[in-house]
């Protein structure tokens, strides 16, 4: 078998079973790969893989998480330098160490769980979806330029009724253990929501400062983080999702996060690390009036981590919010790659 990117060879090797696995190290950012096979007469048989995005990280491994101190002190003083409502969710995903925020407080939801309907969609649906196809059409509208029509449209797909869908977005999230998320209906089409632009225990989730906003889609930092998180795990067949979604495949996972990285909203947890030679962010924000927010992993070659941060402002919230966001990526990364 012999796998190539453009003209360089990535593996050439003989095999001598009728089943087998390998694995290559591509390089960096998106690229086309070229899969032939040799038989012993010299017969040959290619095939070609588009679109591969290489994450350069290391294979998803679950990990019991645990406060990072120094880490810790950082975010405590980002949050408080604020001055306004937010909560802050990290974790390094090869190794479970992190830090928190006020990350069980409940926020105005906005577009951030578009992400948990792309979750439910997969999951009920057979096969990941063809390119070009109605759900990919859907799917791609509603994250990479976060259009609200395209979202409600993807819930009456898998669920009938926009009320539907959102029961199962909220049953699915339930399944994996998240209990801050409730769904409430799909979006409204009128509103400005996401325009396209040392020794230590567990990472403390509590409840610090809840803003008070009423009623509608809501989550928590803690709760966007794990379900990013279980995408992330369930990419080579782990965690909570495979187990309580079996119909998210590994496939479905690795499809979702390509998504992700061709996301067009810049500015937000990429703010600084976007620029970066060897750093890649999969994200996926929202906003409205009072709020904005940001959920992502940013990748680096040898690591990744999840980083989510929320902000509520009642008079308003601005360019600061996605400032923080960019500050706690950075942050964060300067922690765990040095």
């Amino acid at each position: 078998m012999i796998v190539r990117v453009g003209r360089r060879n990535l593996a050439d090797r003989p095999l001598r079973h009728r089943h087998f696995q390998f694995q290559v190290v591509l390089p960096p950012g998106e690229t086309t790969v070229e899969v032939t096979t040799v038989s012993r007469t010299g017969r040959r048989s290619s095939g070609t893989v588009q679109h591969v995005l290489a994450a350069s990280a290391p294979r998803p491994q679950p990990h019991t998480s645990r406060s990072d101190p120094l880490l810790t002190r950082e975010i405590r003083k980002l949050a408080q330098s604020f001055g306004s409502t937010c909560a802050i969710y990290v974790e390094n995903l090869a190794t479970g160490d992190g830090a928190a925020w006020n990350a069980r407080a409940t926020f105005p939801a906005a577009s951030t769980l578009k992400l948990a309907i792309a979750v439910t969609a997969l999951a009920r649906t057979e096969g990941t979806p063809p390119a070009g196809s109605t759900l990919d059409r859907l799917l791609r509208q509603m994250l990479t330029y976060s259009d609200n029509t395209a979202a409600n449209a993807t819930e009456r797909y898998f669920g009938g009724s926009t009320t539907r869908g959102s029961a199962l977005v909220n049953s699915m999230m339930r399944s994996i253990g998240l209990v801050d998320t409730e769904m409430y209906g799909g979006y409204s089409l009128n509103s400005f929501d996401d325009p396209p632009r040392t020794l230590a225990g567990p990472i403390p989730l509590r409840v610090d400062s809840q803003p008070s906003w009423g009623y509608g889609k809501k989550t928590s930092a803690y709760d966007l983080a794990a379900l990013l998180r279980a995408v992330w795990l369930a990419g080579d067949g782990k965690g909570p999702l495979r187990t309580a979604q079996p119909g998210f495949s590994p496939a479905d996972a690795r499809y979702l996060l390509y998504l992700l990285a061709h996301v067009r909203d810049p500015g937000k947890l990429d703010r600084e690390v976007g620029r970066l030679p060897g750093v890649r962010v999969l994200h996926k924000a929202g906003w409205i009036n009072d709020t904005r927010h940001d959920n992502g992993i940013v990748l680096w070659r040898g690591g990744s981590v999840v980083v989510t941060v929320m902000t509520y402002r009642a008079a308003g919230v601005g360019v600061s919010s996605d400032v923080l966001a960019g500050r706690v990526a950075a942050v964060a990364l300067q922690r765990f790659r040095g």
